[in-house]
């Protein structure tokens, strides 16, 4: 800068303040006068010329008017001056800005006489403030006057009433805050007398009136102070609620609801109190649980409360198992009741709930309203689920956390029930199969019962074995629903009503558990009492006080001692348990025994002890079956191995024809000769016949029975080797008749006593199964009613097959066929002249079946025989002894036609006084020993034919009658074509 001012005094230049004051901005933009005016307007200069000089300046001169611009024009010289460049530059900003001036005055003459107008204007506006000033000072003056003769007399008085206003505005304040300071004492006795929607209203209006007065600084910690108490309040409002979940009280939930409304959490509500209703499951099951443990665990040490619920079941004893299982259903009820009683009372709400009426607000506030309550309704359904699950799983973990097997069966049959009617309830709280309950009581059961049947089948054989086939008296009409193991089935039928009870009787059974348990009482309390009383109806009505009493009653009817007092009278009625009231004499005792077996109680039951066993057996299974349906196939299936084990034990004891008896020599049909049996000989008679003891369908029964049922191997040494462990568990020991029954014994016909009282006994079981098939046709699963349908056709139906092998032993041993053989093989029978006087043997055979029927009815007075028995015993005795007949008659060597004629004789003799002996028509074989003496007759065409015919001979028999017809009219080459036809019939057979 210095260097600039000294370079423009040697020029003789001025300083820029003083020689360029003229282009500062001010001065720059003064008015042109009118001299300059007239100079700038003659100096010709090209309007485009002058254009192109304004546009030449720069920018930053016309930017504002703080613009520096001497000092911008200095910053912009050079740093090495040049004189004649300066001075070039001086002119060209002198020309701009003489452009520039006279671009302003031509505007400046352009706009004048707007100027000229605006200013006249401006001079009006000054003389109208002038008056207005005027006006103003006089109205000053006149308001001067007015304050001091009114404005401070009478406003003073209105300033005055608008401050006591105020003040007492401000008292009744003061008063609401001292008020709204005092309600915590009172909020505190409404939560404790539980009237929860006052509280709540109460703090919500005072959380108003706090509002109102926030402005005053004491509110702020009123407010914070509110705030705490509406929370404390809610959180007391959630215990109220919890405590509905197993005791609900219709006044406490309407509080705790209407409190919540008010609170506007209704959807809220309802969510926690599905919460409190899982975790009371919880709590309620642990504690009911925890409580048997510690009682049962004394003062173990052991800290349960710490244990998790599932590992805390296992630690339940047997002896409190049954109690601990009732307590927890009784608890889960009060839990389900109070939630279905929560969902009766949403329900009743909204049917009382009011229309919405046309008012907007509220209309608004219904719709709000609506719209909780589908929530609340869609919330309480889905729950009803979730709580019958949670209550399944609780009783699951109980159910599988004890092993049930060794549990005594009524013990078994309570917890049966109890989860039976279990079920019901989650059938009527959620309409639930219960399938994890189903499942969980399906595995215990399975487990329980293959462990209890096997123990019943071991049972059943020490009882087979112990059984000395004694008759067990009972009442004329009895059957196996009169037991009371039965009783269970009554139930499944409706009992007859009078008209004026079937009404009531009816709204009765249509009651659910819920409505009938509403308001008090429990559905597993009452269940358990009345299943108690029924046990102690069922010991009463029974008449035995004790199941030794029991077992051991009818052993030994023939001995007084041994008898019980209840067996000492006429009979035993297992229905009522009636005795007569007057006591009998032992006379009258041996009396009544003889007469009741054989004319009063002709139609009594034949059974045994075993029998009432085995039937009493079947009725606590099928009680079994009909509470757990899911297992009915086993358990069915195990009914009908009682019953195979029952048959094949009387097959053993009774029908197997292995009891030695010395005997004559008899040729059976393989042709060999047999001397170890006595009734080997008509064993072979018979079975050389083709007409087979035992049916194919028995014998099929029997082998399946042997093969699937009996344990063949047990006692053996070598029992590892012939089957695994896990298949002879399923089986049973082949039971040993008892030694105290002798079955060798002429005089009681071989034990015909014995015989008689066991199968009659199989053939009454038999019949009361059939009784029983249509009910448990309605048990079977549809899959495995085949299974149940061949029971019953192959094995139930057998049942009276058994007659004809075990009464073919006693007839067989009855009569001496021996003996008859023995003094026919003495008879000439090629004598000359016919005879008119039978032979000896037919006397002696005669007498046999007369000591026969004297037996038979020595044994009937002890022991009813019934007809059917009767029959068969005769039909053997007559078969076997007709074929003895012929057998002894195929020993003949020489027969003579008058031979033939003495042996029409002695048959017809033996048919004529047999008559008298029995009713059975006809005589059975009559036929074959006819046709047998008539064949001798026979020419050799004829002979032929009959040998091809008659298949029912043996082939002795046939050839005998062919060498004896040898000479007479058969010739040698005739008798070899027979013999040869005779060994062709034969051959398949070997």
């Amino acid at each position: 800068m210095q260097k600039i001012k000294s370079l423009m005094a040697r020029q003789g230049l001025k300083s820029p303040p003083d020689s360029m004051a003229d282009l500062s901005p001010v001065e720059n933009f003064k008015i042109p006068s009118k001299e300059e005016l007239r100079e700038l307007r003659e100096q010709p200069i090209d309007p485009q010329a002058e254009q192109e000089i304004i546009e030449s300046i720069e920018e930053i001169y016309f930017s504002n008017d703080s613009f520096d611009m001497v000092q911008h024009e200095l910053e912009k010289l050079p740093t090495e001056l040049n004189l004649l460049e300066l001075e070039e530059y001086r002119d060209r900003l002198k020309r701009q800005q003489a452009a520039v001036s006279k671009k302003v005055a031509d505007l400046i003459l352009e706009k004048q006489p707007s100027y000229v107008k605006e200013l006249e204007r401006v001079t009006a506006l000054q003389t109208n403030l002038q008056l207005a000033a005027v006006i103003c000072t006089n109205a000053r003056r006149q308001l001067s006057v007015s304050k001091e003769g009114f404005t401070e007399a009478s406003l003073g008085l209105l300033a005055n009433q608008r401050k006591r206003q105020l003040l007492t505005g401000l008292l009744k304040s003061l008063r609401t805050i001292k008020t709204l300071q005092r309600t915590d004492v009172r909020l505190s006795e409404m939560l404790e007398e539980e009237d929860y929607p006052g509280a709540i209203q109460l703090c919500l209006e005072c959380q108003k009136a706090a509002s109102t007065f926030k402005h005053y600084s004491c509110i702020s910690e009123l407010n914070s102070k509110l705030q705490d108490t509406l929370e404390q309040i809610e959180e007391q409002l959630d215990v109220a609620l919890s405590k509905t979940c197993k005791h609900f009280d219709v006044a406490h939930y309407t509080k705790v609801q209407l409190a919540y409304t008010l609170l506007g959490k209704t959807q809220t509500a309802m969510d926690q109190l599905h919460m409190h209703f899982t975790q009371a499951i919880h709590n309620t099951v642990f504690q009911v649980v925890l409580g048997y443990v510690e009682l049962c665990a004394g003062n173990a040490d052991t800290k349960f409360q710490k244990m998790q619920y599932k590992d805390l079941c296992t630690h339940i004893t047997p002896d409190s198992y049954i109690p601990c299982l009732t307590d927890l259903c009784k608890a889960l009820w009060e839990v389900m009741l109070s939630y279905h009683r929560t969902m009766q009372w949403h329900e009743e709400h909204d049917k009382q709930a009011t229309t919405p009426t046309p008012d907007d607000a509220v209309a608004t506030q219904s719709d709000e309203l609506g719209i909780d309550r589908t929530y609340v309704k869609k919330k309480l359904e889905h729950g009803l689920t979730r709580i019958w699950q949670d209550v399944q799983l609780k009783v699951k973990a109980y159910i599988l956390g004890t092993d049930m097997s060794h549990f005594k069966y009524d013990d078994f049959i309570v917890v049966l029930d109890v989860i039976s009617r279990l079920m019901q309830v989650g059938e009527e709280f959620c309409s639930s199969k219960s399938e994890v309950l189903q499942e969980s009581i399906k595995r215990q059961s399975v487990n329980y019962f293959k462990n209890y049947h096997r123990a019943r089948l071991e049972e059943l054989r020490m009882f087979l074995e112990n059984e000395t086939w004694e008759l067990c008296p009972v009442k004329s009409n009895f059957n196996i629903s009169q037991l009371h193991e039965f009783k269970f089935m009554d139930q499944c039928r409706s009992p007859p009503l009078s008209p004026s009870k079937q009404g009531a009787f009816q709204i009765q059974e249509e009651l659910s558990l819920f409505q009938k348990y509403l308001q008090d009482g429990n559905p597993f309390e009452m269940h358990i009492e009345q299943k108690e009383e029924e046990t102690e109806d069922v010991l009463a009505s029974n008449g035995y006080e004790s199941d030794e009493l029991e077992k051991s009653a009818y052993q030994d009817y023939d001995s007084d001692s041994d008898v019980p007092e209840e067996l000492k009278q006429d009979y035993v009625d297992e229905q009522t348990g009636d005795v007569p009231l007057k006591s009998v004499s032992r006379e009258t005792i041996r009396s009544k025994k003889r007469s009741d077996y054989n004319l009063n109680k002709t139609n009594a039951p034949i059974l045994t002890n075993t029998t009432l066993n085995v039937s009493r057996l079947v009725g606590k299974y099928m009680q079994m079956m009909s509470i757990l349906k899911p297992i009915a196939f086993d358990v069915i299936h195990c009914v009908s191995q009682l019953f195979d084990y029952y048959l094949y034990a009387v097959y053993t004891f009774f029908g197997r024809n292995d009891m030695p008896v010395p005997s004559p020599s008899l040729p059976t049909h393989g042709g060999r000769e047999s001397g170890t049996a006595r009734m080997v000989g008509p064993a072979c008679l018979y079975e050389s016949s083709g007409l087979g003891l035992i049916s194919s369908r028995l014998r099929t029964t029997l082998n399946r029975i042997q093969e699937s049922l009996i344990d063949m191997e047990a006692g053996g040494e070598n029992t590892a080797l012939h089957a695994s462990t896990e298949d002879r568990k399923e089986k049973v020991p082949s039971p040993h008749l008892s030694q105290m029954v002798v079955l060798t014994n002429s005089g009681t016909l071989y034990g015909l006593a014995q015989r008689v009282v066991a199968t009659e006994s199989l053939v009454f079981l038999a019949e009361q199964f059939e009784s029983l098939q249509s009910h448990l046709d309605t048990m079977m699963p549809a899959a495995k009613k085949p299974f149940l349908q061949q029971f019953y056709s192959q094995t139930v139906s057998t049942a009276s097959e058994l007659r004809k092998p075990i009464y073919w032993i006693v007839a067989a041993k009855a009569i001496d066929y021996e003996q008859m053989l023995l003094l026919m093989s003495g008879v000439k029978w090629d004598i000359k002249e016919i005879m008119s006087q039978h032979n000896m043997y037919v006397d002696v055979l005669l007498k046999e079946f007369e000591m026969f029927n004297t037996q038979l009815d020595d044994i009937s007075r002890h022991v009813r025989i019934p007809l059917p028995v009767s029959n068969v015993l005769w039909e053997h005795c007559i078969r076997l002894a007709n074929r003895t007949l012929v057998e002894g008659y195929a020993n003949v060597k020489k027969c003579s036609n008058e031979g033939r004629a003495l042996m029409q004789l002695d048959f017809q003799q033996f048919l004529m006084k047999l008559e008298k002996l029995t009713d059975l028509r006809p005589i059975p074989d009559k036929e074959f020993v006819e046709t047998y003496i008539k064949a001798y007759y026979l020419t050799e065409n004829d002979m032929e034919q009959f040998i091809k015919n008659h298949r029912e001979y043996s082939m002795k028999q046939l050839a005998n009658l062919v060498n004896v017809c040898l000479g007479s009219h058969i010739n040698k080459k005739a008798r070899q074509k027979l013999l040869a036809a005779i060994d062709d019939i034969d051959r398949p057979k070997r």
